[in-house]
């Protein structure tokens, strides 16, 4: 056994051996993969090998797609069958409502070329018969996907892993990590058997690593309390029920009926497939418990707990219904298993906060199908620097560990397996945990009427509805099309285009960078310049792929210290990537400080023609009517103001492209501003924005959002941001930049689309040919132009002004065009107003 290796794979589930086997196929020499027990003796063995390719993320659809194909050719490689039957996936719908969610999903799949067909309820009963039909609106189908065994896909893959030079080790238990500054030391225990258990044996060894992949599984506990950080996997109890043969079933096939593919209906939690002339269920009930949070038992091993059909007799009514011939088949056996889920039911895959060189590939859900693609695009990250495809939305860190706590994950893991197949509206706000991370005004704007949306763990008013609202996650108010927030939004947005708003943007993220190294530091971690003293700056630090991996807002308060400003949601994300450049770079520059300063300080954005006025009647100043001009205050500048008795940091600058300002305060001092401008503005008829307001109004301005036109699979350059990139200086992924080129081109988009719809970001763009020329990033509805608005990418040569397209929305092609740069005031004039 080798104990000095590039890179060390702890589990050996599916998720490890598929890790292990493409990093040894993508070059890297000395791969090591241990597992405490056995292969697949985590949830790999007991899950039911469902490769579902439906998935409303464009990462994870991705990574499900590229393991459905690389299944299929794991045979011709290894010479093992991975028990791979193609028969395809029958998503059926009893509701409008989930077909609306079909449509959209099946326009993202589009842009990732997933193949679908739709299915009316009389095709379904022609094709099988022994499914009831009668109560269903329609179905998505997948024909090239199905189901596989778990066992035998695994060990295949850790065949293929040891023919491009793996090594895979049995019964060895990493007991501890230590970085040393170059490399991990992992020490690790042989486990032996004794009476039935695994217990650690005598003799330790020491590997070293100069990479580390975890991929623990059910074991993530114990592996973040190793590593000294939080991951916030946590298993969730899942049952599914094996039954006897169904005599209607055996003849249907006896005469060469096909084998159904698996049948998934959504609306009744439950999932069926054949199995033996006889079917398993499989089911996602409330109330399914989390287990294991704070570690595994060493007494468990490959083991199940007890059956609880209680919680399971409704879904169980529900196959009846769905398959009635099914009524009479008995139980053959059962499963109730741990399988590990996330907060938001999406794993955790990348770099591990604080720590170099030590990957997470943690809290996989529906392991199985993900388990190919994230090896895959792992291993790129790890080998070439980045994934071909934009992994931020899988990143570990976008759950801070100043918040992110054992009973938060706990609580909103078995949220998410509830919600498996509830309907999930892109307007969706889960109530679990909630309210965990408020601002001083929270109660003052709840009794205003917000309806709050959630945000790294904050909550941010989406919009003020009526103020008898039943409940702040009020489900009617949602849709796959224009729910009812949609009104009191269009009205928020008029209120800044035509008067004045205030936005609460408090969960912006803020970082204090000073010291003597500073200004060179960011100069060289930036494309665009770095402002003067009192100026601002908008730019982008870049990946070493070249691809855009954050947006600043630069505020520069002295010579050699800055306050930026980034996306709300990603404020770990940013803190590590920063902390770790500086790191790299404090030789070379000098000493660099780095404070996270997002919980020091809050942000009201007011924005509107009205704005100067509504200030005016706060600032305090010996000419106060003159401060906020053009001339004293000029746009893209920050001034220390005072207003009434709080001092503020203001910006110049507003998101929504109308004369406005941020109000960076004391976070002590927020209610005290709050009321103050509360009083200004009502002489003024402010009214107050929510955040899906505020997204509209950016698309009208074009202004690229991070996440969605902005992310790691996409350049500086390719969004089109050739005014904040200074190609007369060095900087970080510069090269990469320059030699990637333009692949596609963001751009903005009016389109005509239905009355009662707008996109949401996540739709195929076509031309009047059929061709497919890119997808959606954005979307909405723009209050300046009357119609639907969208953001997004499309091959080069389309990104024209004036070019026709189409884009896909309820299964139909609706005529779009592309716009200028900033279809409302390209010219900036009301931005720059002056008073």
């Amino acid at each position: 056994m080798k104990t000095q290796v590039k890179a060390l794979v702890v589990g050996g589930g599916a998720i490890g051996t598929s890790i292990a086997y493409h990093l040894a196929k993508a070059g890297w020499d000395d791969v090591m993969l241990i597992e405490r027990d056995e292969l697949t003796s985590g949830s790999t063995w007991h899950a039911a090998g469902l490769l579902p390719l439906f998935n409303m993320s464009y990462a994870t659809t991705h990574i499900h797609k590229y393991s459905v194909d690389f299944y299929k050719g794991l045979e011709e490689e290894t010479g093992l069958n991975a028990g791979f039957a193609v028969v395809g996936n029958l998503r059926m719908a009893q509701t409008d409502a989930r077909m609306d969610e079909y449509m959209l999903y099946a326009s993202t799949a589009e842009t990732c070329d997933v193949p679908y067909e739709w299915l009316t309820p009389d095709e379904i009963k022609a094709r099988w018969p022994l499914i009831r039909t009668d109560d269903l609106k329609g179905a998505l189908y997948h024909n090239s996907d199905g189901y596989i065994n778990p066992a035998d896909v695994t060990q295949a893959m850790a065949k293929g892993a040891r023919q491009h030079g793996a090594e895979i080790v049995r019964r060895l238990q990493a007991d501890s990590f230590e970085w040393t500054g170059t490399h991990w030391n992992v020490t690790c225990t042989k486990m032996v058997e004794k009476g039935g258990n695994l217990v650690p044996g005598d003799e330790q060894v020491v590997i070293t690593a100069e990479h580390v992949v975890t991929a623990s599984g059910n074991h993530a506990q114990r592996t973040a309390k190793m590593l000294g950080i939080k991951i916030p996997a946590i298993p969730v109890e899942h049952q599914f029920i094996v039954m006897d043969q169904d005599p209607a079933l055996v003849e249907y096939r006896k005469e060469g009926g096909a084998e159904h593919p698996v049948i998934r209906d959504a609306d009744s939690q439950s999932y069926v497939r054949e199995e033996r002339g006889g079917w398993i269920l499989g089911v996602y009930e409330k109330n399914a418990p989390a287990c294991f949070e704070h570690g595994v038992p060493d007494s468990f091993r490959a083991d199940l707990f007890p059956l609880a059909l209680d919680r399971i007799e409704e879904q169980y009514m529900a196959m009846i219904h769905r398959i009635p011939t099914c009524e009479e088949s008995g139980l053959k056996d059962d499963f109730n298993g741990p399988i590990c889920y996330t907060p938001d039911g999406n794993p955790l895959v990348g770099p591990a906060p604080g720590l170099r060189n030590m990957w997470l590939a943690e809290g996989f859900s529906f392991g199985i199908t993900a388990a190919g693609g994230t090896g895959y695009y792992l291993a790129q990250m790890m080998v070439e620097g980045e994934a071909e495809i934009d992994m931020a939305s899988l990143d570990p860190k976008r759950y801070a560990q100043n918040w992110m706590t054992t009973e938060f994950a706990a609580r909103k893991n078995e949220e998410c397996y509830d919600h498996v197949y509830i309907l999930h509206h892109p307007d969706e706000e889960r109530p679990a945990c909630r309210p965990l991370r408020t601002g001083p005004v929270y109660d003052r704007q709840k009794a205003l009427g917000a309806q709050f949306g959630w945000v790294n763990g904050w909550e941010r008013p989406n919009y003020y509805g009526p103020l008898d609202a039943a409940t702040t996650f009020d489900e009617e108010s949602r849709s796959f099309r224009r729910g009812k927030w949609w009104e009191y939004a269009v009205e928020e947005a008029k209120a800044i285009r035509n008067g004045v708003g205030l936005v609460d943007a408090s969960a912006f993220t803020k970082h204090v960078i000073k010291g003597p190294g500073a200004t060179e530091f960011l100069d060289w971690f930036t494309c665009n310049k770095l402002p003067k003293v009192g100026r601002i700056n908008l730019t982008y630090a870049l990946t070493a792929a070249g691809t855009t991996r954050t947006e600043y807002t630069i505020v520069r308060m002295k010579e050699h210290e800055y306050y930026i400003v980034s996306a709300g949601a990603w404020t770990a994300y940013d803190a590590d990537f920063l902390r770790k450049a500086a790191e790299d770079k404090m030789e070379s520059f000098g000493y660099i400080e780095i404070q996270d300063v997002t919980t020091q300080w809050g942000v009201f954005a007011i924005a509107g023609p009205k704005s100067r006025e509504v200030l005016n009647e706060l600032v305090v100043d010996a000419d106060p009517d003159t401060v906020l001009s053009n001339k004293r205050f000029p746009w893209l500048t920050a001034r220390q103001i005072e207003l009434g008795m709080c001092p503020v940091n203001a910006i110049r600058v507003a998101y929504t492209g109308e004369l406005g300002w941020e109000l960076h305060h004391p976070i002590e001092m927020q209610t005290y501003l709050w009321d103050q401008l509360m009083t200004a503005g009502e002489k003024h008829g402010m009214k107050l924005v929510g955040a899906r307001a505020q997204n509209w109004l950016r698309q009208e301005k074009s202004y690229r959002a991070f996440g969605n036109e902005l992310g790691r699979d996409a350049t500086p350059a390719e969004a089109d941001l050739p005014r904040f990139i200074d190609l007369s200086k060095d900087f970080h992924g510069k090269e990469a930049m320059q030699a990637t080129g333009v692949r596609a081109k963001c751009c903005t988009l009016l389109i005509d689309g239905p009355e009662d719809a707008d996109p949401w970001g996540r739709e195929v763009l076509y031309t009047h040919d059929g061709i497919r020329v890119g997808r959606l990033t954005s979307g909405g509805f723009s209050v300046a132009f009357g119609q639907s608005i969208g953001m997004g990418y499309v091959t080069p040569d389309l990104a024209v002004e004036g070019t026709k397209l189409k884009v896909k929305m309820q299964n139909k092609l609706w005529d779009a065009t592309v716009t200028c740069d900033s279809p409302y005031d390209p010219s900036n004039a009301a931005i720059r107003k002056d008073g």
